[in-house]
């Protein structure tokens, strides 16, 4: 590298965090990361222990580390919109509070998601937007924690004289154990009960999502993105859709994810079965596999959020993002989707998270 980076990476044990803390890291980057138990295990990456609530725990956490990049990908699900602008704005507004006035401080980036464009749980796609996504469409007339945190990053961007990026991905695809959104995860562990118990593995969402075209992210497109639009003075000071560049649909993508996890695509029934309810009685299921193929003792819990994957797969509209604005800034990187999930099943497999094929 042509110069010193000091990157600090908030929510590093979560899927975006881990992907980029891992890159940066590869890349040699000298990074830290935060969280309330960040890695121990993780060669090259200073652990460092926030709660990210607590300012004055902010504040001596990284009051060691000069960073000259801050990636914020943490955040904090609520039970309203209205308490997710008030936990997740305060966790930004303290990590800024804390490193903003850092001497070699140059950029921070902040990744937020395509509720942007859909609007909060609450009033989710109550206002139907058009496809593809553009960074340019008008905020919705709703509480959105997305909306409060950029506003958030802006002012301390203009106080202090770093610059800014933010960074709206579709479901992220990756590696990440406890996170609150994991689909792939999700659907592995959803084969692996349907294998083992003989159910049959059917899509669990809408007709709309079915048939219609969208797209996701995988994690490590996430975390190039990332560090490209850091580091590329083009790029400053503004808003980017991430995605993996292709798009699909899942009455095919279903039958790649089932080959991928060693079962056969059900027929699709033509109406939502929402995971929730199918998977209400997995967490002694699960246990029971675990021990069968001796894997990692990991709750069911812990690995699936059937509520989010249920949200996902369960709306009611098309869903896909336009990438133009970073291809004309020179960000040329694709992934094949397919790829997205296949890798993550191998390495749910070689860690010992879900069974082998056979």
């Amino acid at each position: 590298m042509t110069q010193e980076r000091r990157a600090l990476v908030v929510g590093v044990t979560g899927i975006q965090g881990n992907a980029l803390a891992n890159h940066l890291i590869g890349d040699g980057w000298e990074v830290a990361g935060v969280s309330r138990r960040p890695p121990t295990d993780v060669s090259g990456l200073t652990p460092i222990a926030a709660d990210l609530m607590d300012p004055s725990s902010v504040a001596d956490a990284t009051a060691g580390f000069d960073p000259t990049h801050v990636f914020f990908t943490a955040w904090s699900r609520q039970a309203t919109e209205a308490e997710n602008v008030k936990v997740n704005s305060a966790m930004i507004r303290n990590l800024l509070s804390a490193v903003s006035q850092s001497p070699g401080l140059q950029h921070v980036a902040l990744v937020t998601g395509l509720k942007h464009y859909l609007g909060p749980f609450e009033a989710y796609a109550l206002i139907k937007p058009d496809t593809p996504f553009r960074e340019d469409q008008e905020r919705l007339p709703y509480e959105n924690f997305y909306y409060d945190q950029e506003d958030i990053l802006w002012e301390f961007a203009a106080d202090t004289g770093f610059t800014w990026s933010v960074h709206r991905p579709h479901t992220v695809i990756g590696w990440a154990i406890g996170n609150a959104m994991n689909m792939g995860v999700t659907l592995a562990v959803y084969a692996a009960i349907c294998r083992e118990t003989g159910r049959p593995f059917v899509f669990p969402g809408s007709p709309e999502q079915y048939n219609a075209v969208t797209d996701v992210t995988d994690s490590r497109i996430l975390a190039s993105h990332l560090e490209w639009a850091s580091t590329t003075p083009a790029a400053a000071n503004e808003a980017f859709n991430i995605v993996n560049g292709d798009q699909f649909r899942w009455r095919r993508m279903w039958e790649v994810v089932a080959d991928g996890l060693g079962v056969d695509a059900a027929d699709y029934p033509g109406q939502p079965t929402p995971l929730e309810e199918q998977m209400a009685d997995a967490a002694p299921i699960w246990d029971g596999i675990v021990d069968k193929y001796g894997l990692v003792p990991n709750p069911v819990e812990t690995l699936a959020s059937w509520w989010h994957s249920d949200a996902d797969l369960g709306r009611t509209i098309e869903t896909f993002t336009d990438m133009t604005k970073s291809r004309l800034l020179g960000f040329t990187d694709y992934q094949p989707t397919n790829r997205s999930f296949l890798d993550l099943f191998d390495r749910l497999r070689a860690e010992k998270v879900i069974p082998p094929l056979s």
